[in-house]
């Protein structure tokens, strides 16, 4: 019920990949695209609290919503609730039916590690998405997520609070051309943009 992560960009995200092999962090998802759609209510009344109602398909189908948190130091705590849906246009089709909106696509692959650090578990996610490569690291604590990014050489002042759809609509911003409402491979590809225009800093130079 509870989600406590930080977020990194990252230049090398093989390099990261081998350091957590040299770790013997063990593999639980290998790297697998991942198609989200966020709904709102028609006045947006989720999304200006800060609160997320997600519908995720990568190897299975997942209805996920998560509460506006905190974010203190880059970590970024708050309440998840997440559960596997047996069939995912269904799942947009009882959304759409209690007067749901799709307003936001995007599109990103996906490989999840597990790796040990003061004696709990975390999760390593390796996030490719169309703008950069991000790691996510979640855990039970700032500290033990802290403890992981220091042993993958993680700079801890580069973390980022804000979401991939906060990040994006930086881009959209500068790049009038960009659909605001999606985030996908093929609608970024041949896009203009640079890192710099993403105004966040690279945790791994």
């Amino acid at each position: 019920m509870k989600e406590i992560e930080a977020k990194f960009f990252v230049f090398d995200l093989e390099k990261i990949r081998t350091r957590l092999h040299e770790l013997e962090a063990r593999l639980i998802q290998a790297r697998v695209l991942e198609q989200n759609i966020r709904f709102d209510l028609p006045d947006g009344g989720l999304g200006s609290e800060g609160r997320v109602l997600r519908l995720r398909q990568d190897t299975e189908a997942k209805f996920t919503y998560k509460d506006a948190g905190k974010s203190e130091q880059g970590v970024v705590n708050r309440t998840e609730i997440e559960f596997v849906v047996e069939d995912f246009e269904k799942a947009k089709n009882f959304l759409e039916a209690l007067g749901y909106q799709p307003v936001f696509y995007y599109e990103k692959y996906r490989t999840t590690y597990d790796i040990q650090a003061s004696e709990v578990s975390l999760h390593v996610m390796l996030d490719e998405l169309p703008y950069g490569h991000f790691v996510e690291i979640e855990g039970e604590s700032a500290e033990s997520i802290r403890a992981v990014a220091d042993q993958l050489h993680l700079k801890w002042d580069t973390a980022i609070s804000m979401s991939y759809h906060q990040l994006f609509k930086r881009l959209c911003a500068k790049h009038p051309n960009l659909d605001p409402a999606t985030l996908s491979f093929a609608a970024l590809n041949g896009s203009n943009m640079t890192v710099a225009e993403l105004s966040i800093h690279v945790a791994d130079q």
